[in-house]
């Protein structure tokens, strides 16, 4: 299974396209389609949006290769989507060691999906709080994951 159209619809949306280096929500170094850069002095020109098309081609082909090694059950192409996203912007480990991961290899389908819901803080200012850009990705992936559109 592949990221579908939608999948990739969702991310693009949430992600947005930068051409100049920022920090994410939680302070992170990023550019292009939330791609998260190790070295702050990546890309001091910029990119371009083909370039960071590439990119994310990249980054989403790893995230769609952890969701396959983690996930011990049949999913749905919305389920996979769901995942995928949530896996590039939380990031492998956070869906390693989550009980929505747990609940999902144990065929709890529901009970993984709104575990989806519940990952919606970040630090702000040193503080655990909830995000708004969060919160409506989050709501998004479960729609996705229940057959709806991105």
């Amino acid at each position: 299974m592949e990221f579908s159209a939608a999948g990739l619809e969702l991310l693009k949306k949430c992600e947005g396209f930068r051409a100049r280096t920022y920090m994410d929500a939680c302070g992170f170094p990023t550019i292009g389609y939330g791609h998260r850069l190790l070295y702050l002095g990546s890309y001091a020109d910029g990119i371009d949006e083909p370039h960071a098309a590439l990119v994310l081609a990249c980054d989403v082909r790893d995230a769609e290769n952890d969701v396959r090694r983690m996930v011990k059950v049949p999913l749905t192409q919305g389920q996979f989507d769901a995942l995928v996203d949530f896996v590039f912007n939380m990031g492998t480990g956070r869906l390693a060691g989550s009980t929505l991961l747990k609940d999902l290899n144990a065929k709890q389908y529901d009970a993984a999906a709104e575990q989806l819901k519940l990952w919606d803080h970040g630090l702000v200012d040193g503080k655990e709080a909830e995000l708004p850009g969060l919160k409506a990705r989050r709501l998004a992936e479960f729609d996705l994951w229940h057959g709806g559109a991105a």
